[in-house]
């Protein structure tokens, strides 16, 4: 099959746009629920998948990025592709609902005419439909992790709000990433409150943790952590599902709050576990939930044979297609949900004869416009937030710029939280880190307590400042760049490149490893000098706890003192040998 055969995309209401061969929907100019998600009916089990929704219950601005460079074997493919290039691979020019969605372009423009998107109480009436109108029993709804994660009532609640939201959404089967950002006791009271399984086949309990009796395995003799798998019957169909988490967790986040547990790629484990189901449990498909990341989870397709289909999450990329990634053995499919809530993955399997036949995939925008709330969910989400309101609902600033985070390079967003480090620190430079998370603000908007929260509620908040001299700086940009740009997607640890206040530099993403920065210079034109003291301020501290004020303090005083965001420069690197690339636009405001 080529690449439009299986891409199954969501068109615009009565839009005249052409849709893919074999498209697996149907235009519905009325705007009805039944018919605009309305499915032709297609297999006999079906996988809902949905990742990285960040805790945001409620409906979201999310800008999508105008950089995500790919390199070596993955530029110009999924995922890396921007903007205008995105809509012409996909065939989506003149669309402007999946515009709106899947790219950056024109996005205050369709934000202000089509509003938020996602919300659990929209997910909640889309699930129940599609699982209604195709049979629950033969419909699994999957969770890919960051749902603990990312917003003010989230953290008070030490992620206890997102799993009563998974229990009424129904997910059925999960895995996780930032679940770990909260303490080992912690993630154990919330998994016993979650009516879902958690999978995860890559995280184990060190030896002298099982001796001493700290942390009890699901299996002593494997070390595993928590089930590897678990097997699930959709009607006749029998469907292994194949945990992954978040392999670099106790390297990207404080390993200090999960001293027990041990986390890592795994192929060799991943294989045999694979191979294990197969034999054991003879399945119609293996199905892998993965928290790896896009580029990751190609790779592991390309390494690991035996997988379906891997249901991928952490890089937040909404790809409306099932790529298809060749082995020693077959062919693996990978796919993305995005993030914020923002898409569902519709996965549906024709089973015949113990194996795949055909499937048909569709990702399906989650326009909050055109869905009713579901009214339990609805409530549900309202008695989360009073508590909080006061807080939530503070209005701290207002905004003419559009305030975004997701890129490669700076984001609006972090460029407001560099400028309050440095400010209310006092400091020459200011270093953020690369998150992927947070949601934007159009300009026009009230900047709430609410939406300052969505870029800063973690449970490692607090702020340092420290001298540092030059060559630490650049050898720490350059670090966090090799996370980024390796083009071994193995090495690659997730997250986006370091966000900097009072400096700027010329970046290679094709350059080796520690030469991909150069010309580092202040805001006052002078050079970064090699050894030289500087002041510098930052946040979030992986391997100990800063000394200083949460993130949230020192960023809405900064806010509150400057009360409008009129003019934002973001300091956003000269990038070289990216001409051509696509996963970079001109396009979009603020590159």
């Amino acid at each position: 099959m080529n690449r439009r055969e299986f891409v199954y995309t969501l068109a615009m209401l009565g839009a005249s746009a052409p849709l893919f061969a074999n498209s697996h929907m149907r235009i519905a100019p009325e705007g009805k629920l039944s018919d605009y998600y309305k499915l032709k009916p297609f297999g006999n089990a079906r996988i809902l998948h949905m990742t990285d929704s960040h805790a945001q219950l409620v409906p979201v601005y999310f800008r999508e990025p105008s950089v995500n460079l790919g390199i070596g074997e993955n530029y110009g493919k999924p995922p890396h592709i921007v903007g205008e290039h995105f809509l012409k691979y996909y065939g989506m020019e003149g669309n402007k609902r999946l515009e709106y969605a899947l790219t950056c372009l024109h996005f205050n423009e369709h934000a202000k005419a089509m509003g938020r998107m996602g919300g659990f109480a929209q997910l909640k009436t889309v699930v129940d439909f599609l699982r209604g109108d195709f049979g629950k029993d033969k419909t699994l709804l999957l969770d890919g992790g960051d749902t603990w994660q990312g917003s003010w009532t989230s953290l008070q609640t030490r992620g206890k709000d997102m799993v009563g939201a998974m229990n009424l959404l129904g997910v059925d089967v999960c895995t996780g990433h930032w679940e770990f950002t909260y303490t080992e006791q912690e993630i154990l009271e919330n998994l016993k409150m979650l009516k879902a399984e958690f999978v995860a086949q890559n995280v184990k309990v060190k030896e002298d943790a099982i001796m001493e009796e700290k942390f009890k395995p699901y299996d002593e003799d494997e070390g595993w952590a928590f089930k590897p798998y678990t097997m699930k019957k959709l009607g006749k169909a029998r469907v292994a599902v194949i945990g992954q988490a978040f392999p670099y967790t106790t390297i990207a986040n404080p390993k200090r709050f999960i001293p027990d547990l041990t986390f890592g790629i795994d192929t060799e484990g991943m294989q045999e576990v694979v191979d294990m189901v197969r034999k054991k449990e003879k399945p119609d498909a293996v199905i892998v939930i993965s928290h790896n990341g896009y580029d990751v989870d190609k790779k592991m397709a390309q390494v690991v044979t035996g997988i379906d289909f891997i249901m991928g999450g952490h890089t937040h990329d909404g790809v409306p297609e099932a790529y298809p990634v060749k082995n020693a053995k077959g062919v693996t499919y990978v796919c993305n949900a995005g993030s914020n809530g923002k898409f569902l993955n519709v996965l549906d399997l024709d089973i015949q004869n113990g194996k795949i036949k055909d499937f048909k995939f569709t990702l399906l925008p989650i326009f909050s416009d055109l869905i009713p709330e579901d009214p339990k969910m609805k409530q549900y989400i309202e008695e989360v937030r009073k508590p909080f309101a006061k807080d939530l609902n503070r209005v701290i600033a207002t905004t003419e710029v559009t305030l975004f985070r997701r890129g490669n390079f700076n984001g609006s967003w972090d460029q407001i939280i560099c400028d309050a480090l440095r400010e209310v620190g006092g400091a020459d430079i200011s270093l953020s880190p690369g998150f992927r998370w947070g949601t934007s603000v159009i300009p026009g908007q009230e900047i709430t307590f609410d939406d300052l929260a969505t870029q800063t509620a973690m449970t490692y908040p607090e702020t340092y400042v420290k001298e540092m001299d030059g060559k630490t700086v650049k050898m720490i940009l350059e670090d966090v760049a090799d996370n980024l740009f390796n083009p071994d997607p193995f090495y690659q640890q997730g997250g986006d490149m370091v966000r900097t206040g009072g400096i700027s530099y010329r970046f290679d993403p094709t350059a080796k490893m520690g030469n991909r920065l150069s010309h580092i210079t202040l805001l006052n034109g002078k050079p970064l000098e090699p050894n030289k003291k500087y002041k510098v301020a930052g946040w979030a501290t992986v391997n100990s706890k800063a000394p200083g004020r949460p993130i949230w303090e020192i960023t809405e005083e900064y806010l509150k003192a400057h009360k409008h965001i009129k003019q934002l420069k973001v300091d956003t690197p000269e990038l070289v040998n990216v001409k051509g690339n696509p996963g970079i636009t001109y396009k979009c405001n603020c590159v």
